[in-house]
């Protein structure tokens, strides 16, 4: 993108196709089903996409325990640092009751109330996420949710349970409901409620595109973060980047789907040389070489050349990247320019493998542009904030004219006779 911008930059940038609409279709008898049939509906959706037959949704208790008992000491460390860092973050996002006086006997208060109960989703695909069960439950817990739940998809190999790594990180945080199910049936059973499953005033958590899609549909019954797609890097670097850890940072992303997209911005001819010449080495020595490079070969991930970092910051506020890293000569002040991103990691010691795991911030984050317009999860997302109107006698009567003025504008006649029914029929003076 040598020379000017094109006006429509966003349309010709790098894109992983994902074509939720067309998925809503395929999803939409699938959740009636789970609506209709509740747990029989689950359970035989569960036998026919993931190949186990599993004999209630619900996760033992036992179960649940015996994974904490038996999970590498190694890994409970590591998941209870993980656990402490995203609560120091999490806890300072709490949103405090706001009173403003707008008239002397009159305020309004903004008072900031926790959704009743939310459905948490945890991927179970191509890898194991625990690190998404803490990503979930950590914000819903410190914004005050009283009832939540977690679902992961049932594992063949597990006994169609979901994997214990899962399990255990539930039991680390304290989650004792816990269900075995995927796909669009765990949204829609979230959704509708079943027999073993109490319905969720909202669903968080990323998935596929059937999850995505079971998302859209079910939207308005329930409230949701986003609909996930495939997850993105983008990577704003120049002449002073390391090219190891550019590719070291464009293949850990690879390596989640083929359709992941990894996406290099940069100013230097020769640092996008370098990096060409860096990853076929390094993917070739990973455990995940095809997928790597099946996602980098994809039409969703490439190299971007553009004249200067102005370009560049242009370039990636278009793409506003899931995860954005900056590589360049005064990062920080580079990264304090970028508006769209649904986070951001600032030069060479904070990548994005340090965000998914252990950085304290959320990996919950909107994908396929949406980050010009939305956040990633936080303690916000699981929050209302509700008005409270409290006017005296006296505080009313002062607005009631501009009231029925205000009315009468709007042919809206009774609005102001509400307010002149509580002064005997009068506008008071």
């Amino acid at each position: 993108m040598r020379g000017s911008l094109p006006a429509n930059l966003r349309d010709v940038l790098p894109r992983a196709e994902l074509d939720v609409e067309a998925a809503l279709e395929k999803v939409r008898p699938i959740c009636e089903d789970v609506r209709h049939r509740g747990a029989a509906a689950v359970r035989e959706l569960t036998a026919r996409f993931d190949g186990v037959e599993i004999a209630t949704t619900r996760v033992p208790a036992e179960a649940i325990a015996r994974a904490l008992d038996e999970l590498d000491p190694a890994v409970r460390a590591a998941l209870e640092e993980s656990i402490r860092r995203a609560r120091l973050v999490h806890r300072d996002q709490r949103r405090s009751d706001v009173t403003t006086e707008v008239v002397p006997g009159g305020t309004v208060t903004e008072r900031w109330v926790p959704v009743d109960r939310v459905g948490l989703y945890v991927p179970g695909g191509r890898a194991v996420y625990p690190s998404s069960v803490v990503m979930n439950v950590v914000p819903a817990q410190e914004a005050g949710v009283a009832s939540l739940a977690v679902t992961s998809p049932a594992q063949k190999e597990h006994d169609g349970l979901p994997h214990p790594t899962i399990l255990a990180a539930c039991a680390l945080l304290g989650v004792d409901e816990v269900y075995s199910a995927g796909g669009a049936q765990a949204v829609a059973m979230f959704a509708y409620g079943t027999e073993e499953c109490e319905p969720a005033t909202m669903v968080t958590g990323p998935g596929n595109i059937w999850v995505a899609a079971a998302k859209r549909l079910l939207k308005g019954r329930i409230g949701i973060d986003s609909e996930a797609g495939p997850t993105e890097i983008a990577i704003l670097a120049d002449e002073t980047a390391d090219p190891v850890h550019v590719a070291a940072d464009l293949i850990s992303q690879a390596e989640h789907d083929v359709i992941a997209a990894a996406v290099l911005v940069t100013t230097s001819p020769e640092l996008a040389d370098a990096v060409e010449k860096e990853l076929p080495g390094q993917v070739a020595a990973t455990r995940h070489s095809e997928r790597i490079t099946e996602a980098l070969a994809g039409r969703q991930s490439g190299i971007v050349l553009v004249d200067s970092l102005d370009d560049g910051l242009k370039v990636v506020d278009a793409y506003a990247a899931e995860h954005l890293e900056i590589h360049t000569a005064d990062a920080a002040a580079v990264a304090a320019r970028v508006r769209n991103a649904g986070a951001i990691f600032v030069g060479p010691w904070s990548p994005v493998s340090l965000g998914d795991y252990l950085a304290g911030s959320n990996h919950v984050l909107p994908t396929g542009g949406c980050a010009c317009h939305s956040s990633g999860l936080s303690v916000q997302s699981f929050l209302r904030g509700i008005h409270v109107v409290d006017y005296t006698r006296e505080a009313l009567a002062g607005a009631a004219a501009h009231v029925s003025v205000l009315a009468d504008a709007e042919d809206l006649p009774a609005h102001g006779a509400a307010v002149r029914a509580r002064f005997d029929g009068q506008v008071p003076s």
